[in-house]
């Protein structure tokens, strides 16, 4: 009678068939690593772990709900005294068990119950954040690493108790956090904040006001030059991609995407196929405050989207347009992938700007646009401002006009 692997195929005699307490669930865990996008060679790898693994429980007659991490650190120390540990073992455990858990076949983690109470918080957040304010995506991502953060650090592993929330507990986290981050990212940790303080007053979880306690980030509006690349940067950048490779076939669109039409990086990594609209010309880009607006697509653009899509881009279950390229295929977490991106492409062209964030090529398709003589107006549109005085920090950069309207230096030469 022929009998099945625990990969889901026949039994051959290179292949170790899988007996024991995780034989009836390992075929499932591996048909998801199929469906993510796993490679065979790397799912049969996986396999003959679990199976080495579940003839170890099978002969200590360790059944199934004792299985936690503690179990597979004993059998990680078995191994190695059998010289038999392979690279990658510990994460295929790892992520054994998280999908048991997600079935309920085992008990949560020790820490998993409190983890899980401080992740219901913040998706009750995350809720508010998107029906009673409206944000975007990327904003909520952003508030929510924010929120993530603090919680960890004001009650670590326990359960988050907001009305033991004090005060001095929210500027002592802001002043470390605007130690290290920006001015701009500093604002957003106070304005996170604030938004996460306003939602638990709403819910009833902390009776006082703490968000007018908070600091404020001084930050003046246009007080700095746009940073930018001058137009044969930006070239010399895009020209550094290696479009031989699926990962620079999707870099390469990614970065004209942010070049050419100015996108900010959030309103890439929300891009979805059903926004491209290829009859037309046109795609749609989810900005903020999630405004939905129609673009033309440049030829340039849409030959490299094309190339990724048709050539490069796994199959699989998403319908975001940018995703990894490794196992499991999804779309990319957030928009510090993008910036991650911009920055190793910065890094081959040999730039080294101050600022290496998505923005840059916003601000300098901005800059050079002005340069060649378009209006602020012209610029506000392309760039898709709501209000005229967001692209007047683009004024700054316009030397010649400056000049005109220069007052003469007390004192100086006339």
């Amino acid at each position: 009678m022929m009998m099945l692997t625990c990969h889901g195929g026949t039994t051959s005699p290179d292949r170790q068939f899988c007996s024991g307490p995780l034989a009836a669930h390992v075929g499932g865990f591996t048909a998801q690593l199929s469906r993510t996008g796993y490679a065979a060679n790397t799912v049969h790898t996986k396999c003959d772990f679990l199976a080495a693994l579940s003839r170890w429980l099978e002969r200590r007659q360790i059944p199934l709900a004792n299985l936690n991490e503690a179990r597979l650190r004993q059998f990680q120390e078995a191994r190695r005294l059998q010289n038999s540990i392979r690279r990658g073992d510990l994460a295929t455990g790892q992520q054994f068990l998280t999908y048991l858990r997600d079935r309920g076949d085992i008990a949560p983690a020790a820490q998993r119950l409190d983890r899980a109470r401080s992740n219901r918080l913040i998706l009750e957040f995350e809720a508010f954040l998107y029906t009673e304010r409206g944000l975007s995506l990327s904003t909520v991502v952003r508030y929510q690493l924010v929120i993530r953060r603090f919680l960890d650090e004001r009650f670590g592993c326990k359960v988050p108790h907001p009305g033991q929330l004090r005060p001095q507990d929210l500027h002592d986290f802001i002043l470390r956090e605007i130690q290290r981050v920006s001015r701009n990212q500093g604002k957003t940790v106070v304005t996170a904040l604030r938004s996460f303080l306003r939602f638990l007053l709403q819910r009833g979880a902390i009776q006082t006001d703490l968000a007018s306690t908070l600091p404020g980030v001084a930050c003046w509006r246009l007080s700095h030059l746009p940073r930018s690349l001058l137009p044969d940067q930006v070239e010399r950048l895009l020209a550094c991609c290696n479009r031989s490779t699926p990962a620079g076939k999707r870099d390469y669109a990614i970065l004209l995407l942010l070049a050419r039409l100015g996108l900010r990086g959030g309103e890439v990594l929300a891009m979805t196929l059903d926004d491209l609209d290829w009859e037309r010309g046109e795609f749609v880009v989810r900005g903020k405050g999630q405004r939905l607006e129609r673009l033309p697509m440049p030829s340039e653009v849409g030959a490299a989207l094309a190339s990724y899509l048709c050539d490069v881009r796994p199959a699989c279950a998403t319908r975001r347009v940018f995703i990894r390229m490794k196992a499991p295929h999804q779309g990319l977490a957030a928009s510090v992938a993008i910036c991650c991106i911009v920055r190793r492409a910065l890094g081959r062209a040999g730039l080294a700007p101050e600022f290496k964030g998505a923005h840059l090529f916003r601000h300098s398709l901005a800059t050079n646009l002005l340069r060649r003589g378009a209006t602020l107006g012209e610029i506000g549109q392309l760039l898709r401002h709501r209000q005229p005085t967001t692209t007047q920090i683009y004024a700054k950069v316009d030397i010649a006009a400056l000049r005109n309207i220069a007052l003469p230096w007390p004192g100086g030469a006339s």
